[in-house]
């Protein structure tokens, strides 16, 4: 990482933002640009500071966490998304997933923890608390299949779309693909925008939903 990292945090508890703000204040290459205390401040702040990445939790009034995910996804693409909540249920999981979140913490999470999702989700990796990860296994295991091509490379994908496809999904970045498979890191972009449009995915996380379904990779 080169400079710091610029986060937005989100909570309708005054307690846990400024706690949260002295806890990333104490971290050499956090900055805490701004504080909300519900999800539609949240969107507007992120809008104005320009923030690398919010902190979001799930139950604020006026916009939730779920609804202020989707908003960002919508109007700031570009600021990643890392929910930070005392829930861990499934259906909170998915709908923060879905919405757009790239990493999901509980409020258990020390400021190491939070700071190697910060990291993780800046280099396009998702960021899950092994607490949850089986309800988004879970989730995935439940959505009904994906038409699969009836050769051995679903969707018409190429062996090295494949080889991409199945290394997004075990969690590399496009630089670690690269490395891996001895390419450029342009070159791997290339083939994920060619992949994603033969599966039909809008991004990373439904291609690693699709890998799944198809079986390319398993829990």
């Amino acid at each position: 990482m080169s400079g710091s990292i610029r986060v937005l945090v989100a909570d309708d508890q005054r307690v846990v933002r400024e706690g949260l703000s002295m806890v990333l204040g104490l971290l050499a290459d956090v900055e805490v640009v701004g504080t909300a205390s519900d999800g539609a401040e949240a969107v507007a702040l992120a809008e104005a500071l320009d923030p690398d990445v919010v902190l979001m939790d799930l139950r604020m009034p006026r916009c939730d966490g779920v609804e202020a995910t989707r908003l960002l996804r919508d109007r700031r693409p570009v600021v990643r998304v890392v929910v930070l909540t005392t829930y861990s249920d499934d259906r909170s999981v998915v709908d923060a997933l879905r919405a757009g979140a790239r990493g999901y913490l509980t409020k258990d999470a020390g400021g190491p923890e939070i700071r190697d999702a910060l990291v993780r989700v800046l280099e396009d990796r998702a960021a899950i608390d092994p607490a949850v990860q089986h309800h988004v296994v879970d989730a995935l295991a439940a959505a009904p299949p994906a038409p699969v091509a009836r050769d051995d490379r679903p969707a018409g994908l190429t062996a090295r779309e494949l080889e991409v496809l199945v290394l997004v999904a075990e969690g590399l970045s496009n630089s670690e693909i690269g490395a891996r498979l001895v390419v450029s890191e342009g070159t791997v972009k290339s083939h994920m925008n060619h992949l994603l449009a033969k599966i039909g995915a809008r991004d990373r996380a439904q291609a690693v939903a699709f890998a799944y379904r198809n079986g390319l990779v398993r829990p």
